[in-house]
């Protein structure tokens, strides 16, 4: 892989730049604050975007809405181009993502763009779900981190070791077997558990299988005794039914004569309800006998009640109208008494505008006066008027409601009189219905007394029919009791069977079990004393491997940056182990320069022992160094053009604020920060 350029849009001090990288070595200088590392940071977020914790606002340049960044660098002869772009709202998010291949451009997800990255570079796909470590221990490694490696306590290095070199996967197989293990055990126990009654399980069974022999026995003589006592019961049955029939004739007799007796009952009151409705109609009869009515007397009251109506309502019409005259003439007097109102009070003639005298008013208002007197004297004549038909009025209304309850009355005379012959008819036909309900009772009352004397001749069997009840009710309450017997026992046999079902179910069960029980505890003694320390042995080989290596190349580094007078190793746990005539020195207890030549160091080594064992990624040609010369003496910085060209990597890039070096490369980019912005000089 060999980056090419990269464009930077409002991400930290930059507003708007372009930076061409060429092959070779390339330092970046520029003052502290200049910008540089904020070029790196651009490269790993093009690469990679935001890593888990890291804020967008650590990126997005300070009042900027949005930003962005698009790198070109070419990878096996393919053309690429990455484009991420932030966006400010309630956070700073990631809103575009792109990646164009050799002309070929696709819009993608922030997890899809990773992903295609990882494959373009060869990484494995182990490190899709992880944070870029491959690429910050092989490309570019801040050297404030790669000392904190090297400060890091043993258990937490050698992990981070682990995961970078690939070989994590050792300590995740004999973690996630150790959990298997436990589960195992776990499992064993409750295998265990079910098992343990497994003896106890065949004795309770060799019981159960026995005594359920001993119900099927006590069944077959219960179920014999049964059938001796339904046979009882039937023949009972038989003798209670051939008495049943004749009792039931007993009872029909019994029936027939109740019948007979409801409907002499019922026919002796008729006869009764007849001859009551006869006396009635007779009364009737001879209270109307004697009345005289005159049929002419109606139409002449009738023509009278008429007559009196109509002068009723020519009175009315006359009271309505005295009445409207009277209104009309009392508003006359209002109208006069407000004309003498209005004119005692007016000076000016509304229509002419002239000037109104008194004796015009004097005139206006007596003749208003005049006109007053004179309708009062009407309306008091009227008054008596209407006072005198109101009274002719109430008469008449007396003399109408006098005609009309006569005439009502001899209505209801003509009514009473037409329904005389119509009573003397009811009468003659009440008489021979009850001639005719006579002879039916007599006949009645015959056959009555000759059921009697037949039921009479059925009460010997009460008693016989009364033995046999009893005895056939004994029989059924027997055959019952047996009955119930037989079912408890089928019961009981029914629930044995399905217990000693479920016993040898559970025992087959318990046996299968056991066989598992077996193969699980082979199977994690095994894991435990075969696997597992099999895994943990190549684990140690590898790494003991790696850790040689490593070491070599660590000692060959550091002997290029300080003199002969240290030695360095790597311990087991991969420390860097500093010794100077044959005492072991602290790393704290180095000088500045010192510490920063075994970070150095160890981070070239790790760069390259990473590379061997990853000889197909496609970033073993490029290596970024930031600010690697940190506290070194003139002399140390003399040794960085051996390191530079011992390295021997197609792309080098080198951030360092340190003068001297711009000799030891090939092309220089400097940096200078103008109003806050960074910018190429």
């Amino acid at each position: 892989m060999k980056l090419k350029k990269i464009k930077i849009n409002n991400i930290r001090s930059y507003e708007n730049q372009e930076i061409v990288f060429p092959e070779g070595s390339t330092l970046i200088s520029g003052d502290i604050g200049s910008g540089k590392t904020s070029v790196l940071l651009c490269i790993e977020f093009a690469f990679f975007g935001l890593q888990p914790g890291q804020r967008g606002s650590s990126l997005l340049r300070n009042g900027s809405d949005s930003g962005g960044v698009e790198m070109e660098f070419d990878v096996d002869g393919k053309q690429i181009l990455i484009e991420r772009t932030l966006k400010r709202n309630k956070t700073i998010s990631q809103d575009y993502c792109s990646i164009t291949i050799d002309g070929e451009k696709k819009q993608l997800s922030v997890t899809e763009l990773k992903s295609l990255v990882l494959d373009t570079l060869n990484y494995p796909k182990e490190f899709s779900k992880k944070q870029n470590t491959l690429y910050k221990f092989t490309v570019y490694t801040p050297q404030e981190e790669m000392k904190q490696i090297v400060l890091q306590d043993s258990e937490t290095r050698i992990n981070v070791l682990r995961h970078v070199f690939g070989i994590d996967k050792y300590k995740r197989v004999m973690e996630n077997t150790s959990i298997i293990g436990v589960k195992m055990r776990e499992e064993m126990r409750i295998k265990e558990g079910i098992i343990s009654n497994i003896e106890e399980d065949r004795v309770v069974l060799i019981s159960k299988e026995d005594e359920l022999e001993n119900k099927n026995h006590n069944l077959f003589s219960l179920e014999k005794e049964f059938l001796a006592k339904s046979e009882e019961r039937k023949k009972a049955q038989e003798e209670k039914d051939e008495i049943s029939i004749i009792v039931e004739g007993k009872r029909n007799v019994q029936q027939e004569i109740e019948k007979k007796r409801y409907i002499l009952s019922s026919k002796n009151e008729i006869i009764s309800g007849n001859k009551m409705k006869i006396e009635n109609l007779k009364s009737q009869v001879r209270e109307t006998e004697h009345l005289e009515f005159q049929e002419d007397l109606i139409v002449r009251i009738e023509e009278s009640i008429k007559t009196m109506k109509s002068e009723k309502e020519n009175l009315n019409e006359e009271f309505f109208e005295i009445s409207s005259k009277i209104s009309s003439l009392n508003m006359k007097v209002q109208e006069s008494q407000n004309l003498k109102g209005k004119i005692s009070g007016l000076d000016t003639c509304p229509t002419c505008l002239q000037k109104v005298d008194d004796i015009y008013k004097n005139n206006i208002i007596l003749r208003a006066d005049s006109e007053t007197n004179e309708n009062l004297q009407k309306i008091k004549s009227f008054s008596e008027k209407k006072q005198n038909l109101q009274e002719k009025i109430k008469n008449k209304d007396i003399e109408i409601q006098s005609s009309e309850k006569r005439l009502n009355e001899l209505i209801f005379m003509r009514v009473r009189l037409q329904g005389i012959n119509e009573k003397k008819i009811q009468i003659e036909e009440l008489e021979k219905s009850n001639a005719l309900l006579g002879r039916e009772v007599e006949t009645l009352n015959y056959e009555s007394e000759e059921l009697g004397k037949k039921l009479s001749d059925f009460g010997k069997f009460d008693i016989v029919f009364e033995e046999k009840k009893i005895r056939f009710d004994e029989a059924v309450k027997n055959e019952k009791i047996v009955e119930i017997k037989v079912a408890e026992l089928r019961k009981e046999i029914q629930i044995f069977s399905i217990q000693i079902d479920e016993l040898k179910s559970r025992l087959k069960r318990a046996e299968e079990i056991k066989n598992q029980l077996k193969h699980i505890s082979e199977l994690e003694n095994w894991l435990s004393s075969k696997f597992i320390p099999l895994v943990s042995f190549i684990e140690k080989n590898i790494m003991m491997k790696l850790k040689t290596e490593f070491s070599n190349l660590f000692s060959e580094w550091f002997s290029m940056l300080v003199s002969d007078t240290f030695n360095v190793s790597l311990s087991d746990d991969f420390t860097p182990l500093i010794e100077q005539k044959d005492y072991e020195l602290d790393y704290s207890y180095l000088s500045g320069g010192e510490r920063t030549a075994v970070a150095l160091a160890y981070r070239l080594a790790l760069n390259q022992v990473i590379n061997s064992l990853m000889s197909d990624i496609k970033t073993k040609d490029v290596i970024i160094l930031d600010e690697p010369t940190d506290g070194f003496s003139s002399q140390q910085l003399d040794k960085m053009r051996d390191v530079f060209n011992q390295l021997n990597v197609g792309q080098l890039i080198i951030v360092s604020h340190e003068p001297k070096i711009e000799s030891y490369v090939d092309n220089v980019i400097k940096f200078r920060k103008e109003n806050g912005v960074s910018i190429l000089e």
